[in-house]
């Protein structure tokens, strides 16, 4: 594998973490070349809204991991974040945290802690697909796909077998998203039968999150999706001690890149007291990541040693516990001068090496059937059966209306007057020969012209459509949610 690795030093404390690390990485002898790019504040600042130029891209793609710094995205609007578009840019599809606990020498509640979160790193609500569509109403939409989710239960399965875990953990909102939820738990199930080995249970994200901040033990590997994975991993990461102290990686089929996962802490830059672990634990990833586990191995153990030996950044400093406060530089020092040994107290870690099994997807081949409309419209002025009168006049038996909802909520037909409603309407058409008595409801395939056909009716009785998604049946199954109390 290529040693050049590309490294971007950041902003505020970033470059003397980095500094740090760099010289770690070269005392254990990694064999590792530099090359450096410019990312982040100055950049933005330059009038780079993404925080990265252009010529940084060809080094990223050059080689084949980036060690980043933490960096500052400067306030104000029109700044992208610098991760998000270089984690959807290269593909790197999988967040990857570990967090263990260091008790006694960093404080925490739960001293045998050690749980590896797995997240979703491109869809969910971080497509950042967002829209206001009326006056009352905005929207962001939830994306997934089968694609991105086999892919990322996959690494975790894969993750979990090849680093000796024994327990993987799913956590979702199933319950109540059904379909994209839904989905991505049936994956799970799905690929889970290929591993037989390893225990496995899928848990609502809500008591889940209470039961990782209270009961730990229960979890080894967890994965769930984008937003939900943000959130738990910092949880976990503050479980264990400190968010400062958690590396992480972000992994991609050709590249990956390795950071610490707190911010840039411009208000304690260059004073030297910053504390280089987090960045330390993330490079250290990266070397099992590039095939180089026993140097790993080697800077870990030095480094937890360092821990046993009350050697303490600030952040973690504490009287009757620590011996000596240490810079960034003294603790880098005092990491190397331990190479080669091992903690007496803390468990010693054995990294273990090789690669994930390339992904292949492969496409079902499913018959998708066009049955149906959901037509939102805007309407300021009408009750829900107002509005019903209006739609049902101008479509002209094109389609059959079958309920408008509110936010989810169904308030036609036989609506309750007690339901809040906003300008924003969801109003469902369906082929004028379906059945509609109840939520079982037969549906069946419509023409494209139809739904064409429908939205210039509605427009020329001045009805607004501010949005319309199509309904089918996919194999005969409804590929659309029912509204809440239909």
């Amino acid at each position: 594998m290529n040693d050049t690795i590309t490294v971007a030093k950041g902003d505020g404390i970033g470059p003397e973490i980095t500094e740090a690390v760099l010289r770690i990485l070269d005392a254990a002898e990694c064999g590792l070349t530099y090359e450096h790019i410019e990312v982040g504040e100055k950049v933005y600042l330059s009038g780079n809204s993404s925080g990265i130029p252009a010529e940084a891209w060809a080094t990223l793609r050059r080689n084949p991991v980036f060690l980043k710094g933490p960096i500052t995205t400067p306030q104000g609007s029109g700044y992208k974040s610098l991760n998000v578009t270089i984690r959807k840019t290269l593909g790197l599809f999988a967040n990857v945290r570990p967090c263990r606990s260091y008790h006694p020498f960093v404080r925490t509640q739960h001293p045998g802690m050690d749980v590896v979160v797995v997240r979703e790193n491109e869809e969910d609500l971080y497509a950042g697909i967002e829209h206001r569509q009326t006056v009352d109403v905005y929207q962001c939409l939830k994306v997934l796909s089968l694609p991105g989710t086999e892919k990322i239960i996959r690494y975790a399965f894969e993750h979990a077998h090849s680093n000796g875990r024994h327990k993987v953990t799913c956590l979702v909102k199933d319950n109540i998203m059904k379909l994209t939820d839904g989905m991505f738990a049936d994956m799970f199930r799905r690929v889970g039968k290929e591993y037989p080995g390893l225990q496995q249970e899928v848990q609502i994200i809500d008591i889940g999150t209470a039961r990782v901040a209270t009961r730990p033990d229960r979890y080894d590997v967890i994965v769930t999706l984008n937003l939900y994975g943000d959130i738990i991993s910092d949880v976990t990461a503050e479980l264990t001690g400190s968010v400062g102290m958690a590396g992480s990686a972000n992994i991609g089929d050709r590249i990956s890149m390795f950071e610490a996962i707190h911010g840039s802490a411009p208000d304690i830059a260059g004073q030297g007291i910053a504390n280089p672990s987090a960045m330390l634990n993330a490079a250290c990833m990266m070397l099992v990541h590039l095939g180089l586990p026993e140097k790993a191995e080697l800077i870990q153990n030095a480094w937890l040693r360092t821990l046993e030996d009350g050697i303490h950044p600030g952040d973690i400093f504490r009287e009757g516990v620590s011996t000596s406060r240490a810079g960034t530089r003294e603790f880098a020092d005092a990491v190397i001068a331990r190479l080669g040994q091992r903690p007496a107290q803390l468990k010693s870690v054995e990294m273990k090496g090789g690669s994930m099994p390339r992904f292949v997807y492969e496409r079902p081949q499913v018959k998708r059937e066009l049955c149906g409309v959901d037509m939102f419209v805007c309407d300021a002025t009408s009750t829900p059966d107002e509005l019903a009168a209006r739609l049902q006049e101008a479509s002209r038996g094109m389609l059959k209306l079958k309920l408008i909802t509110n936010r989810g909520v169904k308030v036609w037909p036989d609506g309750f007057p007690e339901t809040f409603c906003t300008d924003h309407w969801r109003c469902r058409f369906v082929g004028p020969e379906v059945q509609i008595d109840d939520a079982k409801a037969t549906y069946v395939p419509i023409g494209r012209k139809q739904v064409s056909q429908l939205l210039h009716l509605l427009g020329e009785q001045g009805i607004e459509v501010v949005k319309t998604e199509n309904l089918y049946l996919f194999d005969g199954v409804r590929g659309f949610s029912l509204g809440q109390g239909e």
